[in-house]
C-alpha cells in the first residue's frame, strides 16, 4: 500500500478548500502517495468565518495528530487557520506548530520555512516583538542551529552552510548597536562549530539587512534567524507562492502553505494553490528521506 499523507483544509471559510482542491487535481503531485483529506467543508460559507469554522479547523488538526500519532498516515499537510478564532474555541496555542510539538510529547521543536533558494529557520517564532531580546539564550540558538543543520543535511546539502544572522542593525557593529551578538549569538556560534566541526558550517553572526540577499544568491543553505518576522518577510518576498512552513523535531512530517486564510478571497477563485502543492510535495519528500 501506498503511504498515506493527511491534508486538513484549515478554516473551512478560508482560501483552505479551494487550494486543496486545486491542488490535488493538478498538482502534479508525487503519485507514490494516497493523499487522504480530512473533514468536509460543503456546509460552511467561503468568506464568512464562525466560531464552527473555526472549530471545524480543530477538529482536523486533532484527527491528524492522532492519526500521525498511530502511524496510519505517515505526514500531515494543514492548511490555513485563523489563530484568533480558534483561540476563541479553546485553541491553547501560539499556532500549528506548538500545537503538533505538545500532542507529539516533542520540546526539541522549531519553525522552519524553505521556498525558491532560501531555508530559514526561527529560535523565536509566536512571540510579541518586544519581548525577543528578553527570551533569546544562548542554549535555544545553539539547539535550533542544530535542527536547521539536520533539516538541511536530510534534504540533501552533506555539509550545509548555515548563516547566523544578528539580531541587531549591522549585527550590533561590535557593541556600538547592541551588545546581543557578543553575548549571547557569538557563544552559540562557538558551540555548533565545536559540535558540528566539518559536518556542517556555521557564520558570525551577520547583519540581517544583507544576510538573506547573500543566501538567495548561494553563498548560505540556510538561514538562523531569531524571530519570526525576520525570518518570513524575505522568505514570502522571495518565494511567496512556494513557501512551506515546516515544523522540525517531529516524529513524522508536518508541513503547510506559508500564507494565511485569505477570508476576504475565499470563494472568489482568485486563490492561488502553489504553496500548498509544494507543501505537499515536501512532506513526500520527508517521507522519502525519513
Amino acid at each position: 500500500m501506498k503511504p498515506i499523507i493527511a491534508i486538513t483544509q484549515g478554516d473551512p471559510a478560508g482560501v483552505g478548500p479551494e487550494i486543496v482542491r486545486a491542488a490535488l487535481a493538478g498538482g502534479p503531485l508525487p503519485e507514490d502517495f494516497t493523499y487522504r483529506v480530512i473533514g468536509p467543508t460543503d456546509s460552511f460559507v467561503p468568506g464568512q468565518p464562525s466560531r464552527e469554522s473555526a472549530a471545524h479547523a480543530l477538529r482536523a488538526l486533532e484527527e491528524a495528530a492522532d492519526l500521525a500519532l498511530r502511524g496510519e498516515v505517515r505526514a500531515v499537510v494543514t492548511g490555513p487557520v485563523s489563530k484568533k478564532r480558534l483561540h476563541e474555541v479553546g485553541f491553547s496555542f501560539p499556532g500549528q506548530t506548538e500545537f503538533f510539538a505538545a500532542r507529539a510529547a516533542v520540546n526539541d521543536f522549531a519553525m522552519c520555512l524553505t521556498g525558491g533558494g532560501l531555508t530559514v529557520a526561527l529560535v523565536t517564532a509566536h512571540v510579541p516583538l518586544r519581548d525577543v531580546a528578553g527570551l533569546l539564550r544562548t542554549d535555544e540558538i545553539v539547539r535550533v542551529g542544530n535542527l536547521l543543520a539536520a533539516f538541511l543535511q536530510r534534504r540533501g546539502f552533506a555539509v550545509p552552510r548555515v548563516a547566523v544572522a544578528g539580531l541587531n542593525p549591522h549585527a550590533g557593529e561590535n557593541g556600538d548597536l547592541g551588545r546581543e551578538e557578543i553575548t549571547l549569538i557569538a557563544p552559540a556560534v562557538g558551540l555548533l562549530r565545536e559540535k558540528w566541526g566539518r559536518s556542517a558550517g556555521f557564520s558570525e553572526p551577520l547583519p540581517p539587512d544583507t544576510v538573506f540577499h547573500r543566501a538567495v544568491a548561494g553563498e548560505f543553505d540556510g538561514v538562523l534567524c531569531l524571530y519570526h518576522d525576520q525570518g518570513l518577510i524575505p522568505l514570502k518576498l522571495h518565494a511567496f507562492d512556494e513557501g512551506v512552513n515546516v515544523t522540525l523535531g517531529l516524529p513524522f512530517p508536518r508541513t503547510s502553505p506559508d500564507h494565511g486564510t485569505a477570508f476576504d478571497i475565499a470563494g472568489r477563485g482568485l486563490a492561488r494553490p502553489g504553496s500548498m502543492i509544494a507543501a505537499i510535495r515536501l512532506a513526500g519528500e520527508l517521507i522519502r528521506t525519513a
